[in-house]
């Protein structure tokens, strides 16, 4: 039953070629003043204190553009890609609201304009921060160390692999325990971090209570065990009830037990790494730390341990010292070294620290408690739609933060697959939904994820929007196969994705496939 009035949308339409393209020679943004007599006569001609090996034998192939073309160009595909941004309600990847105090603090020049290599004395508010940020993790993992130099949670599951690797050569057992052990469900940067690291990878198969079986667990480790790699609960929402016995069945064989928080957001505050028995495990700052999550750019994976495995971190820690300062200590001789430049990216660790401080340990629980309550709300009313069953249906066990979906019945029916319908739901304001990791084990699968940030009435009209266009399917399914109709672009031809004769992903790489110009 549709609870919403459905709002008109249309996405801003430009016609903007590519900024390559714009402007004329002689137009600048800014006009730099001569340099005085006075100062040449002390320092020189500005060029003679760049080395020659360094000077560029000609122009740079830029475009010359005034500052308001550049910024009216960049304004126009802001409105075009970036004004969607209606509802998202992105599965696996909690997207939260960035709280506009904290954007602010790290645009101050005491965080946007420091330099890591600036004295250890200039930098103490940023290194407190870190140092802080550190505890505050350690307290809701009852880990003994947190890193935050990972570029996102792949890195940190990286991060594991190579200390995995570091810890059995330093027992001389490396050569022997070249297994880590995952789940169909786990998400692809465990096992493909696991390889990358040059371990052999087992997975196990998901079985009738949708994880894997103590006994399945039980029946691949050995004494060739490295570690065991896992998130729980997993991108279904399904919790295995019996993971502090997985992980003392790999600690008796001798391995190490990572704990992949991704899906950290439902059981913020009620479940412990450490207590579980897990040696680390990591965090999305850039997710469930309402840091912002921008293609990539600004992403931290905190990644936390116990002390025995502190030796093996990357480096440098920041550490206080006996006089009550902070400084950057080098992480030894046993380290894996750098995974990742300086100490990170500091400016998304002071976002998710003020958020933490803001939250609070009532805020962190209530925010899991309303992104369960959102979920269950939204799969009562989703399941409610014709043509969409849960996915593993067989389970009717409560799900946690997210619920993953399947469409497979509708595209049974109307040929409408979930693709069509991702590509259908923006058409009315909504932004696409998440599908699933690859590879698909449930039919045209969908998973949003509620979060504690959207309300009620944000939830309903997205479901609302959803059980329309399941109507459009039936009703009118070359309608939805052909959207979006209300879009700058409509639908792309999917035909150069993997030629790589036609990817042109530079400007010179454009120039020479389509404008055949060296």
């Amino acid at each position: 039953m549709i609870k919403s009035r459905i709002r008109k949308y249309h996405a801003p339409v430009w016609d903007e070629p590519l900024v390559m393209q714009l402007g004329a020679e002689g137009r600048q943004g800014v006009a730099l003043p001569i340099t005085e007599p006075a100062i040449s006569e002390v320092v020189g001609s500005p060029e003679d204190l760049i080395p020659l090996s360094m000077r560029r034998t000609s122009a740079l192939g830029l475009p010359q553009l005034s500052e308001f073309e550049v910024q009216r160009h960049y304004l126009h595909l802001s409105q075009e890609t970036l004004g969607m941004m209606q509802i998202s309600l992105f599965g696996t990847c909690t997207m939260k609201y960035n709280p506009r105090v904290n954007e602010k603090i790290v645009y101050q020049p005491y965080v946007a304009e420091i330099n890591p290599h600036q004295d250890e004395k200039t930098l103490q508010g940023s290194l407190e921060v870190v140092s802080r940020f550190d505890h505050l993790l350690r307290e809701l993992s009852g880990l003994d160390k947190f890193v935050f130099q990972a570029g996102g949670g792949a890195d940190a599951a990286y991060i594991q692999a190579c200390i995995t690797r570091a810890f059995h050569a330093s027992r001389g057992e490396l050569a022997q325990r070249n297994e880590i052990i995952t789940t169909s469900q786990a998400h692809p940067c465990n096992p493909a971090t696991a390889s990358a690291a040059g371990f052999k990878v087992i997975t196990l198969p998901l079985e009738e209570n949708g994880y894997p079986s103590l006994e399945a667990l039980k029946s691949v480790v050995s004494s060739r065990t490295a570690a065991l790699m896992v998130n729980n609960p997993d991108d279904i929402g399904i919790y295995n009830p019996n993971i502090r016995e997985w992980v003392e069945v790999v600690h008796q064989a001798g391995g190490l037990c990572f704990y992949d928080h991704a899906n950290f957001n439902g059981v913020m505050t009620r479940i412990r790494a450490a207590d579980l028995g897990f040696d680390a495990c990591m965090f999305m700052l850039h997710k469930t730390f309402g840091g912002p999550k921008g293609g990539g750019g600004p992403a931290v994976g905190a990644y936390g341990c116990t002390s025995e495995l502190i030796p093996f971190l990357p480096g440098p820690l920041v550490e206080r010292n006996e006089g009550g300062s902070y400084e950057l200590r080098d992480a030894g001789d046993l380290s894996i070294g750098r995974v990742r430049e300086f100490w990170g990216n500091v400016p998304t660790v002071i976002r998710a620290y003020s958020w933490t401080r803001a939250m609070g340990i009532e805020g962190l629980r209530d925010a899991a408690n309303i992104s369960v309550l959102a979920n269950n709300y939204m799969e009562k009313r989703i399941l409610s739609i014709p043509g969409i069953t849960k996915g593993l249906p067989e389970l009717t066990q409560r799900r946690l933060e997210m619920t993953r979906y399947s469409l497979g019945e509708l595209t049974q029916e109307t040929g409408v697959t979930t693709i069509d319908i991702q590509n259908r739901m923006p058409d009315y304001g909504i932004d696409g939904y998440w599908l699933s990791h690859e590879p698909w084990f449930i039919p045209e699968p969908f998973t949003p994820e509620a979060g504690e940030l959207w309300s009620i009435e944000d939830l309903d009209y997205w479901i609302d929007v959803l059980e329309i266009v399941c109507t459009e399917a039936r009703e009118n399914p070359e309608l939805v196969k052909s959207a979006p109709h209300n879009q700058p672009v409509h639908q792309l031809s999917g035909a150069n994705l993997s030629d790589p004769e036609k990817w042109a992903t530079t400007w010179r790489a454009y120039q020479r496939k389509y404008m055949e110009i060296d």
